[in-house]
């Protein structure tokens, strides 16, 4: 497995061998010893394993979960093929309002990691795309968190030629701007800590 860190800072992106025969193909989207190798820790307990499946145009995100408990995310594209945005919404991060897009597709089963605070956002680029996610803590609908997409200030790159479908939630979303002034976003060193500090992740 190859793994190469984003320029968002403690994201990376992991490609797995995929071994293919007469019957199919054989892939491991996620290797512990290539995890830790490469962030020096293991990844965290999971607390909850989802799937999403979006029909192509489909844009989800930028999504985030609010501190104290932000949740990071393990993600791979097991059906169909996703554009996948993460943007550095953590406050104070040196790499604030970056973002990194990386094509995730069945066939290549490329994963990504998010740590905790940094906001995520796919598009789909076919239908029945579907993403799984590893989550660090389950899903509570009063931390969840978003920008919004066609934010200008952060001017995502989202594919052209798409009729782009998002939720009553993204469609309403604050700016990133907005989000800092009002102090929705989570605190860059906040997030480190919870990454690190308490042995769990």
């Amino acid at each position: 497995m190859k793994a190469r860190e984003l320029s968002i800072p403690g994201a990376y992106a992991f490609t797995p061998e995929v071994f293919h025969d007469a019957r199919g193909a054989f892939t491991s989207p996620f290797h512990e010893d290539a995890f830790a190798e490469a962030l020096g820790r293991p990844l965290f307990p999971v607390a909850q394993a989802s799937t999403s499946r979006s029909r192509r145009g489909v844009v989800r995100g930028v999504h985030f979960t609010a501190l104290p408990g932000s949740m990071a995310k393990y993600v791979h594209c097991a059906g169909g093929r996703a554009l996948d945005v993460v943007v550095d919404v953590r406050a104070g991060s040196p790499a604030f309002g970056r973002w990194e897009a990386v094509e995730l597709a069945a066939d290549e089963a490329t994963a990504l990691y998010l740590p905790a605070g940094v906001g995520h956002l796919f598009v789909a680029l076919e239908d029945d795309t579907t993403m799984v996610y590893l989550l660090s803590a389950a899903y509570r609908a009063e931390k969840e968190r978003a920008v919004h997409p066609l934010d200008p200030g952060l001017s995502l790159e989202l594919p052209a030629g798409l009729e782009l479908s998002m939720s009553e939630r993204d469609r309403t979303a604050p700016t990133l701007a907005d989000a800092l002034a009002r102090g929705l976003l989570p605190e860059y060193g906040a997030c480190l800590a919870e990454e690190t500090g308490d042995g769990r992740r």
